[in-house]
Formats: C-alpha cells, structure tokens, sequence
C-alpha cells in the first residue's frame, strides 16, 4: 500500500512519531512532501526486511539543523565478535555503523593495517564515513590480521564483519 501525504513545519520528534507508526501500521511505503524536503518511509513485508528512511533535500533549509542535532564521535571502538564459522580461532572486528569504509585516513596516505599487521587496543583499523564525517575505528583487542573483509571505498551495512583477527 502507497501513501504520499503533503505535511508542512514538521519537527524531527513529529518525524520519529512518523515512522514508530508507519512500523506498526504495515504499509509498505509512505512518502512525505514539504516544500524543500521529501521523506519515504519503507518497510519490508518479510521478518528479515528492516524499516528504511531516505532523506532527500532539495533546497538547504529544514534537513540542515536535523543534522547538527545528531551528535556523531568522531573516534569509535568497533565491536567485537567470535566468528562461528571455521575460523572459530578469529575475533571478528564488526562495523560500528552504517557508512562508506575506508582503509586510509586520506587518498595520498598509506592504509592502516595490511594483512599480517600487528594491531593493540586502540590501534586505528579503518575510516567510517558517515553523513560527512569520518569516524576513526579502533580496535579492541591485540592480535594480528588475518584477513580484511571489505574493500577501500566500499559501502557497510551496521554489524557488517570488517576485519578477522587472530589473537594469539
């Protein structure tokens, strides 16, 4: 089911109140139209879907004060999992948060880590961009790499495996 409603002077709490309710209610797709700003929520019918929110401004007016409400740090420690697979040895470094992954701090400067580097706690493993911001991400444990599962310049979804680390 598609809804397109025309909504005027709606604040980010009026926006939340938005998508809990378009969550409960099950449509598929709701789109929102205000005179600089579109919103279309998603959400999928399956259990395995997840609710998506597409922000698109056309003119720089509302969205702007939205984002500097949101507090983003700019140092992350990224979380840690074991890997249940055959590499069960492995601690398995996982995205922080949805962004843009990138294995150098800037094009002309070297990467972090190569396979085989040795890391500690706090050592700097990858860049997160998200919204416009780059979000260093440490490590938690000490070890080795053994293996870098995502490419430079590459999309990540949150709680996507970036990195395998063998801790011995």
């Amino acid at each position: 089911m598609k809804k397109l409603l025309k909504l005027e002077n709606m604040d980010i709490k009026e926006i939340q109140n938005l998508i809990k309710f378009v969550a409960k209610s099950g449509a598929s797709e709701v789109k929102l139209e205000t005179g600089d700003i579109k919103i279309t929520i998603r959400t999928g019918s399956d259990s395995s879907a997840t609710e998506t929110t597409t922000y698109v401004q056309q003119a720089p007016v509302a969205v702007q004060p939205v984002q500097q409400q949101q507090v983003q740090p700019q140092e992350i420690i990224a979380p840690v999992a074991k890997s249940e697979s055959d590499d069960a040895k492995y601690v398995t470094i996982k995205s922080p948060m949805i962004g843009t992954f990138y294995r150098k701090p800037a094009p002309d400067k070297p990467t972090f880590v190569e396979v085989g580097s040795s890391i500690k706690p706090g050592s700097a493993l990858c860049v997160i961009e998200a919204m416009k911001l780059f979000n260093e991400i440490e490590s938690e444990v000490s070890g080795t790499i053994v293996k870098i599962l995502v490419d430079d310049s590459s999309p990540v979804e949150f709680d996507q495996p970036l990195f395998l680390i063998d801790p011995s």
